[in-house]
């Protein structure tokens, strides 16, 4: 059997093993629009469950492991692979309630569970995904059941199946037969069960530090970015940093380097003719500086004491959801991104806005925590990005009012959706209304290609301009505006009467009213509209009803 102790350090083991090859995970997505990626998000939903995993003592029951664990990955989930993965550590909370330690049977019935739950949380299941290695992986573990009463056995076959699996899920989803790589969630979900299946057997913890990396060169204007790297390493208990105005006879900064590597770690040393910035965590920087001080004049020292930030941080995060009084019948949450756009919804009626869209996926907790923070009975959510939808449904089991999500894919289908809301009317006429307002709503969108890929028989280039009809790749440009022109002649319909230009963070106000003005010589009968979104990834949103 296996113990709550081995459990927990199972799941720990799991989390760090994923954040380590996220990157891995990221590069197996299919279509090259920048997202929130498959690793990234399943790392995250994981992680979120470590803090309180950690502070579990080795006598908690298995039972309690789980139950801990679950409910950190729900509030943690961001995007669908991970409010999937959050489903499945959710059948382990209800297979193993009140065991204080886990049977094989127990386990068998457990990943039953939460692949039954994952396939019920999906409206049109898709086969040669993350569902699939989940469910083959759990079929395989009850074809298993009646020959060995070993859970670590179960396991083991549980791993030896998804991989199998996962190798066969090209043959079921013809893009990812096209592009040469496997299901991104399925490979994820591999990485876990493997990490949990060594520490079952008996091997070590993955360690959470970060693997070695050897940069070629390093410059002093990049030294933000490269200590950024080490901002939740807490080895040593200082994060020391110093700029030294080097003396003309100073000896190799690499002298500096091999010392500071003695006395800590996370070190980062970087110089120029003139200075050379420090960075190291220690638990003496009076040695630090000292040593420093062969070298050149120091300026601008910082010492921090990291443990008392992250007891800080700690607590932050500790802190309970606080509700809302309920003040009125209906309330909005929307999801958006870009200064001008959650100023838009704001102008029409949203009382909560959660900051996301692509690439910036929220988990379940933050769409939570804006829903018991709207100040309504009824709370109407707009994901406004399909991978947002099924962490926005979470919440609704989580929440102490009643809360409707809505199906809005894009930031127009968000806005016409409230634009149709109807005070008088009651809730299901609104909900029927405001879906029907959804589906009205074309959208283009013009972004770029975040990496090389071959889509849909498209050879498509990393940095190529991507243009989006309603969510699906429509054609690749060079240029921007045009491509944002031909969209839009796109999307006009013979019945169409609005156009709305969203213009991003990355484009001139000259370059829009540019567009602008050539769209609105194109469709003079039309009512064309120039709106400075802010929004990061997208050049431009444009909406046309």
């Amino acid at each position: 059997m296996i113990k709550g102790s081995v459990l927990r350090d199972a799941i720990i083991s799991a989390a760090n093993s994923i954040s380590k090859q996220k990157k891995s995970v990221d590069e197996l997505n299919v279509f090259p629009v920048p997202d929130g990626d498959t690793g990234t998000n399943m790392s995250m939903t994981i992680k979120n469950a470590l803090p309180e995993l950690k502070n579990l003592d080795d006598n908690t029951d298995a039972g309690v492991v789980a139950k801990v664990a679950a409910s950190g990955l729900l509030r943690g989930a961001r995007g669908n692979s991970g409010v999937i993965l959050s489903l499945i550590f959710r059948g382990f909370s209800k297979g193993f309630k009140d065991q204080p330690e886990v049977t094989a049977e127990n386990l068998v019935n457990a990943l039953e569970l939460g692949v039954k739950g994952a396939y019920k949380s999906v409206m049109k299941p898709t086969e040669g995904t993350i569902l699939t290695v989940a469910r083959e992986a759990s079929e395989k573990a009850r074809a298993v059941l009646p020959s060995t009463n070993d859970p670590v056995i179960i396991m083991e076959e549980v791993c030896t199946q998804a991989a199998a699996t996962l190798e066969e899920t090209p043959k079921l989803l013809p893009a990812l037969a096209k592009a040469g790589v496997v299901d991104a969630g399925g490979k994820g979900l591999l990485i876990i069960f493997c990490a949990m299946r060594d520490v079952f057997k008996g091997g070590a913890i993955v360690s959470d530090e970060p693997d070695e990396e050897k940069p070629k060169k390093i410059t002093v204007d990049d030294f933000a970015s490269v200590v950024g790297r080490y901002d939740t390493e807490i080895t040593y208990t200082y994060c020391t940093e110093m700029l030294i105005t080097k003396k003309k006879d100073a000896a190799d900064s690499s002298k500096l380097r091999a010392y500071l590597e003695m006395i800590g770690d996370c070190v980062v040393v970087v110089e120029d003719d003139e200075i050379i910035k420090v960075h190291v965590h220690t638990n003496n920087p009076g040695k630090a500086i000292e040593k420093a001080l062969e070298f050149g004049y120091i300026n601008l020292p910082k010492i921090e004491n990291m443990k008392l930030q992250h007891k800080a941080q700690q607590k932050a995060v500790k802190q309970e959801i606080v509700s809302v009084k309920p003040e009125k019948q209906y309330g909005f949450v929307a999801v958006a991104a870009g200064n001008g756009i959650e100023a838009l919804f704001k102008d029409i009626g949203a009382d909560c806005i959660v900051k996301g869209g692509q690439t910036m996926n929220p988990s379940t907790e933050d769409i939570l925590q804006a829903i018991m923070q709207c100040p309504a009975e009824t709370v109407f959510v707009l994901p406004n990005n399909k991978n947002i939808i099924m962490a926005a449904e979470q919440a609704v089991k989580l929440a102490d009012r009643k809360v409707c999500v809505l199906q809005s894919r894009t930031i127009p289908q968000g806005m016409a959706a409230m634009l149709a809301f109807d005070p008088d009317a009651d809730f299901n006429k609104n909900r029927i209304e405001m879906t029907a307002a959804i589906e009205r709503v074309s959208t283009g969108q013009v972004t770029f290609a975040a990496r090389n890929s071959d889509y849909e028989g498209r050879s498509i280039k990393k940095g190529e301009i991507l243009c989006l009809e309603n969510g699906k790749l429509s054609f690749v440009e060079s240029d921007v505006a045009k491509g944002a022109y031909k969209l839009t002649k796109k999307l006009v319909k013979g019945d169409s009467s609005f156009i709305t230009i969203l213009y991003g963070a990355d484009v001139t106000e000259s370059a829009a009213q540019a567009l602008k003005d050539k769209v609105s010589a194109k469709f003079s009968n039309l009512d064309v509209n120039l709106i400075n979104g802010g929004q990061p990834v997208y050049y431009y949103i444009i909406s046309v009803e």
